[in-house]
């Protein structure tokens, strides 16, 4: 058990089992860098405060920046034995500085380093999230503007609806992970980083010598800020809650799309064919190619939906102000982030390498005349001022004609055709059930692709 940062009132020593029930670095060294730049900021409202000498202030940063270098080149080691990340940086400041390091934590509390760490590690996360949604809505327009000429079959309830284009679809699902990347871009910019807490009530730290020392260390323009309210700011997990439901609405839509892929996708729909470099074979059956990698992102759902739910219940009956059941909003929040950053740039890899069976299309679009059903009773409303409801009863009736001859329009007699509505001649009614025709009354249908904005 390594040096902790409290103690001086404690006569026992700390149950070994509750030690390490009780410790979070096995996770809570992802903030690693995140806490080193809390600490840099201290140590210059420190030494602006005139709590530490000029000296001391450049041992400590020098200390703490060397740790950082491990941190961003992958090489940082944390030790195991430590209560949390806070800890351990501690320690590892003293193994360079010596008893220099006991005063790097003078007027400040865990409780404003993991508000503030947990605030700016979900900014950076945020972006990461944000820049894997631009590069998914950009495998989606790519793909749809290459196939914007393309039919496609469109359903509802999962039943043949009508005629689409392939760029209307993956234009749909551009739009849906579009205002997921809104949402996310907004809470990077509405997101405050503050710090100068204190454990719940401030510090004796004038807020100049934090604001100029956020200043010399350029991050004020990354929303960083002293506190404005400090029993709010180490109780605060509202922005832990949204970046959460922002990723559970991500991954709702990149669960509805591996379903569509995964359905579209069987021999039953054989709409499209899926990159051989994401499927996996069986161990029995050598003709299978399983869609797993869609699979894992549906089942993910109910993990990313889990993670919601279990911070909002661990928040829900907390009084102020910080309490360690808080401790519990990190690996909920960082399984989301991490799940739902892999799945976006696989996604992305893997809608750019699907094909249309166009095969398969046209010959749906071709055979299945049900298809355009509502074609003909639009056809009827606008050519021949067919009250809706009736045309829609008459082209009702055709259609049961089609079921009961496969859909062969020519075995179908003309008398019984025109005993439904005049208008219904099968020379008119083969010109408007098809997919040409179906495309060019579209008016409202443009194929349109979101734009991005940033």
């Amino acid at each position: 058990m390594t040096e902790k940062l409290w103690g001086g009132r404690f006569k026992k020593k700390t149950d070994s089992e509750f030690f390490e029930f009780q410790r979070s670095i096995a996770y809570d060294h992802k903030l690693a860098e995140y806490d080193i730049a809390h600490s840099l900021i201290h140590v210059g409202a420190l030494a602006a405060s005139g709590i530490l000498s000029g000296r001391e202030a450049s041992k400590l940063s020098k200390a703490l920046k060397g740790i950082l270098a491990t941190v961003k080149t992958g090489a940082y080691v944390y030790d195991e034995g430590s209560e949390d990340i806070h800890t351990d940086i501690q320690n590892k400041v003293e193994k360079k500085v010596g008893k220099l390091s006991l005063k790097l934590h003078s007027l400040r509390s865990r409780n404003d380093q993991v508000a503030f760490d947990m605030k700016y590690y979900s900014m950076k996360k945020g972006i990461d999230v944000g820049n894997g949604l631009a590069g998914l809505i950009g495998a989606l327009l790519k793909i749809g503007k290459a196939c914007a000429g393309q039919p496609f079959v469109g359903y509802t309830h999962t039943r043949r609806a009508q005629m689409i284009g392939f760029g209307q679809y993956a234009a749909a699902y551009a739009g849906m992970f579009k205002r997921d990347f809104q949402k996310i871009d907004s809470f990077c910019e509405r997101l405050v980083i503050c710090l100068g807490a204190g454990a719940l009530t401030g510090t004796a730290i004038p807020g100049s010598a934090y604001s100029g020392s956020i200043k010399k260390a350029g991050l004020s323009g990354e929303g960083v800020q002293v506190t404005g309210n400090p029993l709010d700011h180490v109780s605060d997990r509202d922005f832990v809650f949204e970046l959460l439901s922002i990723l559970a609405l991500a991954q709702m839509h990149l669960s509805r799309i591996a379903e569509d892929m995964i359905l579209y996708s069987t021999t039953e729909y054989g709409l499209i064919d899926l990159p051989e470099e994401f499927c996996t074979g069986s161990s029995l059956m050598p003709h299978k190619k399983n869609p797993d990698f869609l699979e894992l992102v549906r089942g993910y759902s109910g993990k990313i939906y889990g993670n919601l739910v279990s911070v909002m219940t661990m928040m829900k009956g907390l009084p102020l102000s910080y309490n360690r059941d808080m401790q519990l909003d990190k690996e909920p929040l960082f399984s989301s982030v991490e799940t739902v950053e892999n799945e976006l740039k696989i996604m992305a890899k893997f809608i750019a390498k699907i094909k249309v069976n166009k095969a398969t299309v046209k010959k749906i679009l071709t055979e299945d005349l049900s298809l355009y059903a509502t074609e003909l009773a639009e056809w009827l409303v606008i050519k021949h001022k067919v009250p809706f409801k009736t045309a829609h009863d008459c082209v009702g009736r055709v259609v049961v004609l089609l079921d009961k001859h496969a859909n062969k329009l020519a075995d179908i007699d003309e008398g019984l055709l025109l005993k439904i509505h005049p208008a219904l001649k099968k020379s008119a009614i083969k010109k408007i059930m098809t997919p040409e025709y179906a495309s060019k009354m579209k008016k409202t249908f443009t194929n349109r692709l979101p734009k991005m904005k940033k």
